[in-house]
């Protein structure tokens, strides 16, 4: 290759081993745990999918928590390999209920795991962790929480509420990259992985993930993806920079502003307030406004875009996640959907909306 043609991304140094121990111990403390942390060298996606491979096993009752295509996956993950998968499944597109949870675990007594997913990007909506890990653990039960739009945005307190497997990816509130993701494992989640009949050689194999931790968490398996840890790394500095209570007071700030600014608006939400993510908000749209025509009308710049899966089709996005969780983006997405809505024939106090977020973010 000639010199002019080379890039200062191409030749990417290694990313030093005895590092990646160091890493996880930072995402631990994000997490409030003193489980295991694990690194996954993909997305968390792929992640959930380890976790729901590893578990499995035929004839193992599972209850799982469907609140959007995430939870869905999941359960067919575990099915694959003949577990018995009893979904518990909200209205579309809308959180799950306690009490539909907790009928669930009653009627099921033999259940080994329950899954869900703490916040849903889809749709905006927070299902209620904290209510049902309790009832899960009451009974014994192992806990897979899918916190990948959740951590940095939510209170997620692993080792206080009892969290059995935290999925995590930092590309979403932590504002990094995209291309790893995390898992902390309890001690009573790896009795249950390395049971009879675990998977073994594997790229989904969490035992064989583990060697990592039990060889004294040096170098990882495989061919390490040094950009991306090196982006973690910037990362978790701006996340410690900030401290994390004070990330997530951030999210709740711009939350509170966009839903008073839609108020004021005259937009009606999705969920009630208490059951929203503080990473997205979802809008529900007018009788006769579709998703696809108002982003076609609506300034492009800012950050928008249509609900995601069944029942969340007549919904738009406003995303307040990450670097976004800030006065800036929050007034120009408020601003971009009452512009699509007036150019959609609709009614929109646009005035109100940004005296609201102003109000929010005054002091």
């Amino acid at each position: 290759m000639s010199p002019e043609l080379w890039h200062p991304l191409h030749d990417t140094p290694a990313f030093p081993p005895a590092r990646f121990g160091a890493v996880a111990d930072r995402i631990a403390r994000i997490l409030n745990t003193r489980n295991d942390v694990l690194l996954i060298q993909a997305e968390a996606v792929v992640a959930l999918e380890a976790v729901a491979a590893s578990l499995s096993r035929p004839g193992m009752k599972v209850i799982n928590v469907v609140t959007s295509l995430y939870g869905g996956w999941f359960g067919n993950w575990m099915r694959r390999t003949g577990a018995e998968v009893v979904d518990v499944t909200a209205e579309p597109a809308r959180p799950i209920t306690v009490e539909a949870v907790e009928a669930a675990l009653n009627a099921n007594p033999d259940t080994k795991v329950l899954a869900l997913v703490h916040a849903e990007s889809a749709s905006g909506i927070r299902n209620p962790l904290e209510e049902i890990v309790t009832l899960a653990r009451a009974r014994g039960v192992v806990t897979v929480v899918d916190a990948v739009a959740s951590v940095g945005g939510h209170s997620l307190d692993v080792d206080q509420l009892g969290i059995d497997i935290a999925v995590i990816g930092p590309q979403k509130a932590l504002a990094g990259p995209a291309g790893l993701s995390a898992l902390s494992v309890s001690s009573a989640a790896w009795k249950l992985i390395s049971e009879e009949g675990a998977l073994r050689d594997s790229i989904l194999s969490l035992i064989d993930q583990k060697a990592w931790l039990d060889t004294g968490r040096g170098a990882l398996a495989g061919t390490t993806a040094p950009l991306e840890f090196f982006a973690l790394e910037a990362a978790l500095d701006r996340v410690e920079a900030e401290g994390v209570s004070q990330m997530i007071s951030r999210h709740v700030r711009a939350a509170r502003a966009t839903r008073a600014a839609l108020a004021a608006m005259g937009a009606e939400l999705w969920v009630e307030l208490t059951k929203c993510s503080n990473l997205v908000t979802a809008v529900k749209l007018p009788e006769g406004v579709r998703a696809e025509a108002l982003l076609g009308v609506a300034p492009r710049v800012m950050e928008l875009s249509a609900g995601v899966g069944p029942g969340a089709e007549q919904l738009i996005r406003l995303n307040h996640t990450g670097r976004r969780a800030r006065f800036d983006s929050v007034l120009g997405n408020v601003t971009a959907f009452g512009m699509g809505l007036r150019r959609s024939g609709v009614k929109a106090d646009i005035a109100a909306a940004v005296d609201a977020v102003a109000l929010h973010f005054g002091d």
